[in-house]
């Protein structure tokens, strides 16, 4: 099977330093590779799996089983969460969506870059 070098979306960053500002601990999974997800965020004692996707990509929109780099991560995504037998994995686009995956509920300013917004404690 072919290897692709493993990326991190546009706004896994975001959604990290997001998640880390609430007071989450998170791991980077996303170089793990076979279908892993993205981030591994504990909270409160618990812990949470999110996989990062970006709003409207061509990755987000593949179909597990068709031809092309998307659809085999998809296939392998899909068969990574089927053998899994821990917490639900997550799928989040946002650092919003990612706090609110974890029961967060305090929410920080972001500018459209993903970065904390000016003036913000």
């Amino acid at each position: 099977m072919r290897r692709y070098a493993s990326r991190t979306d546009d706004n896994h960053r975001a959604i990290v330093s997001a998640l880390r500002r609430a007071g989450a601990t998170v791991q980077s999974l996303a170089a793990t590779g076979a279908g892993c997800p993205d981030l591994l965020v504990g909270y409160r004692r618990a812990a949470y799996l999110l996989e990062v996707k970006r709003h409207g990509s061509e990755h987000a929109k593949a179909k597990p089983g068709g031809k092309g780099k998307s659809s085999q991560t998809a296939t392998r995504q899909l068969e990574w969460r089927q053998r899994w037998r821990g917490p639900e994995v997550v799928t989040v686009r946002s650092p919003e969506e990612a706090l609110a995956a974890i029961g967060a509920t305090w929410l920080p300013a972001f500018s459209e870059t993903g970065i904390e917004a000016e003036g913000v404690a």
